[in-house]
């Protein structure tokens, strides 16, 4: 008999999950997992769960069930473990970057179903100074844009939304310079934008880093220079179309180390979410957790 442990956010989805949890654990049941739960109850509390279920070392898997931030959460909880159990993701959050990345759906017992045929892949975990991120590092004023997004419009309208606040906030945000140094290389200018990203889902928009590899060791690295108004509007567009990349003011490397320092203040965002502030060196580690996937998808 395999052992499963379930971190899951019960606000996450209108509460979907919690719903659906008696139909979760009988079709784990069947599948040959004993399975617990455990039940999120504030901010951290699936970090502290994912490392206590890593350092147990009984259980095969931990599934994380939320939005992209619980993941991070977990994923951030199992590497604080030397040899960390496999992750199965059951994305019910709003945007679900990760699990649209996996090619895992939003209905519930059909990401089960991926868990329970039991294909994994390897996955490449970033690192942010003693922070971790899975999917996407952001930083510069535009990334306030997926803070300030409201949740309605992003269940309504999904990755224009994010258009929408953006073209808004245009007006108020301004440029920063920063120094980037990055395998040997080095980036100065003034930017709006930098993401580190491991997938190709970022923000809702499917196509912001076409052609990402979770598996390969680095990540595909985006920065938006200093633009005006109408050009960083076009960008906003081209970006939802997946046609941003040869733009004229991106610029984009792959890397797999990366030190960034500012003169002001500028807060990270990790996988959505607060990440603390520059300076930061990045680092990608290589292969470092197993996730399940649909069977074909190869990362």
């Amino acid at each position: 008999m395999k052992r499963a442990r379930i971190i899951y956010n019960p606000t996450s989805g209108k509460e979907a999950f919690r719903k659906q949890l008696p139909d979760v654990l009988e079709k784990l049941e069947r599948a040959g997992y004993e399975t617990s739960c455990h039940a999120t109850t504030c901010a951290g509390d699936a970090k502290k769960a994912a490392t206590a279920a890593g350092e147990r070392g009984v259980y095969d898997v931990v599934i994380a069930a939320g939005g992209d931030g619980t993941i991070n959460e977990v994923v951030t909880g199992l590497m604080q473990v030397k040899n960390p159990p496999k992750l199965g993701v059951i994305p019910v959050g709003t945007t679900n970057d990760f699990g649209r990345a996996m090619h895992i759906g939003r209905d519930i017992l059909s990401a089960v179903e991926v868990i329970t045929d039991g294909h994994t892949i390897p996955v490449d975990i970033g690192r942010a100074n003693d922070k971790y991120f899975i999917n996407i590092a952001a930083m510069g004023n535009l990334t306030e844009i997926s803070y300030e997004a409201p949740s309605k419009l992003k269940t309504v309208l999904g990755e224009f939304a994010y258009v929408i606040k953006g073209v808004e906030k245009l007006p108020f945000i301004h440029p920063t310079f920063v120094e980037i140094d990055y395998d040997g290389k080095k980036f100065e200018d003034e930017i709006m934008l930098f993401l580190l990203s491991n997938t190709n889902s970022v923000g809702g928009f499917e196509k912001l880093v076409p052609e990402a590899s979770v598996n390969d060791g680095v990540f595909d690295m985006i920065i938006v220079r200093k633009g005006s108004i109408p050009e960083m509007v076009g960008l906003l567009r081209r970006a939802s179309k997946g046609t941003h990349i040869n733009h004229p003011l991106v610029y984009h490397e792959r890397v797999s180390r990366v030190k960034i320092t500012a003169k002001e203040k500028l807060q990270l965002n990790l996988d959505g979410e607060y990440g603390g502030e520059v300076p930061v060196e990045f680092e990608n580690l290589h292969q470092r957790l197993r996730v399940f996937v649909p069977e074909g998808y190869k990362g």
